[in-house]
């Protein structure tokens, strides 16, 4: 397939699922992809067999469109778009290490569904401080579009969100194919708020599965979600949006009920007994959602917005009450 804008180079930043997904997209699409990871080892193994040995291994890459490299100056220095990828809990330690002016005249796409530990801040606002860069520059991604799905080229839809609509549109044509298609919308933090409790929602629907509740008690879980983010977004930045819209609710569906879910996964073993510690060994994989927890809730001790959800979930991860009494607390507050 030929894009509109077959030179585009591309930094893509994290050697995951979601980084190797979106690195198949853009290169097949006929972009030029610097890719960073962490590891020497995997820079090797895909120079090599031209797959990640980590992540979607199934998914075959063209190496004269890929470029994989441990040095993310040169692969950020190099691009026109600089792609974020990595977990939330690793982008500070990741970008400190490019100069201030490294992200100067280029465009930046967060695909990280999380927030930074600690700052408690979106992706984009710490990105928009740390380099000087106006949020006009930068947009996100959201779904609902798990990244198993795109190696198997099942059809699935992206929503690419950014102030500058012009610049949501053009990433938006970098991604269209035969099985992904993607539009431009304006509210970015709308989208990337939503994107990261969704995956709050998940955990918490993962922690009620794995105590034995059914399908009926998780989708007034996911209807009474809907009506919490409805209330944190108001009280964050108020403007009309359709939290029906597939960038919302279709991102917080997929990941509250597919098999695919880390989020959804990680709660399930907490709800059946396993430590947090003992979850994130056996995964292997970061859910963001737990990191996630923490930021929205102690963002919410300024906004008094009543978050049962939320709340019940840094309770389980944060304060190890038993997910049982917390659950069965929970439950009493839905309608």
């Amino acid at each position: 397939m030929s894009l509109a804008f077959p030179l585009e180079k591309i930094a893509m930043i994290g050697g995951g699922s979601w980084a190797t997904a979106l690195a198949k997209i853009l290169s097949e699409n006929g972009a030029r992809v610097g890719w960073w990871l962490r590891h020497k080892e995997d820079v090797q193994h895909l120079q090599r067999t031209r797959h990640n040995p980590r992540y979607l291994s199934s998914v075959q890459f063209d190496l004269t469109r890929v470029f994989p490299s441990t040095d993310v100056e040169d692969v950020v220095k190099e691009a026109d778009w600089v792609v974020l990828a990595v977990p939330a809990a690793f982008v500070k330690e990741t970008l400190d290490k490019l100069d201030r002016d490294a992200l100067k005249n280029k465009r930046v796409i967060s695909a990280i569904k999380g927030m930074i530990p600690g700052r408690n801040e979106l992706v984009t606002d710490y990105v928009s401080e740390r380099f000087r860069l106006s949020r006009e520059k930068m947009g996100c991604v959201a779904g609902p579009c798990h990244a198993e799905e795109v190696a198997l080229e099942k059809q699935s839809y992206l929503t690419i969100g950014s102030p500058d609509l012009a610049l949501a549109e053009d990433f938006s044509q970098l991604l269209r194919n035969r099985y992904v298609k993607a539009h431009a919308a304006a509210d970015l933090d709308g989208i990337e708020y939503c994107a990261v409790m969704k995956n709050i929602i998940a955990l918490t629907c993962g922690v009620a599965h794995g105590l034995g509740y059914g399908d009926n008690f998780q989708a007034v879980m996911v209807a009474n979600a809907v009506q919490e983010i409805r209330r944190f977004l108001y009280a964050l930045n108020p403007q009309p949006r359709d939290l029906s819209a597939s960038a919302y609710l279709g991102d917080l569906l997929v990941t509250a009920y597919s098999q695919f879910s880390r989020n959804r996964t990680f709660g399930n073993m907490v709800g059946r007994g396993y430590s947090v510690k003992s979850a994130q060994m056996e995964m292997n994989m970061v859910a963001e959602g737990y990191y996630a927890v923490k930021s929205i809730f102690e963002v919410n001790k300024d906004l008094r917005v009543n978050m049962p959800i939320t709340s019940a979930a840094y309770h389980i991860l944060y304060e190890k009450v038993a997910p049982a009494v917390e659950i069965e607390l929970l439950k009493e507050k839905f309608r």
